[in-house]
């Protein structure tokens, strides 16, 4: 499985391979030519209340992937979606987040790669 994370602010190389943005909501100041977006996933993304809830704060990372796995356990199609994704090509997950250690992108790989695991 060929998985990484990118701000979607970096600039888009052809060592991305599909570029899928996993944000709720449309980063600013962000164009949709410079984004080069293969896909906009906004519904794999946390929900507004735990997207609020959890507002990047590192204290409350653990929790917060805990419910993120919930959110996805139940958004079975999209996460297939991902994975056949990954069975055919390298996908970079994007997000907007200035944290690069406590965001969604970052989260949904462990997800993915712990089901890839079993």
């Amino acid at each position: 499985m060929d998985l990484r994370t990118k701000r979607v602010y970096e600039e888009a190389s052809p060592d991305d391979g599909a570029r899928i943005l996993v944000d709720r909501l449309w980063p600013r100041g962000v164009s949709k030519d410079r984004a080069r977006l293969d896909a906009w996933m906004r519904e794999i993304a946390p929900s507004d209340a735990l997207r609020t809830w959890f507002a990047h704060d590192p204290a409350k990372w653990d929790a917060f992937l805990e419910r993120y796995a919930t959110e996805l356990d139940a958004n079975r199609d999209l996460v297939a979606e991902l994975e056949r994704r990954l069975r055919d090509e390298r996908v970079t997950l994007l997000y907007s987040a200035r944290d690069t250690r406590h965001n969604q992108a970052v989260a949904l790989e462990r997800y993915l790669r712990k089901r890839n695991r079993a």
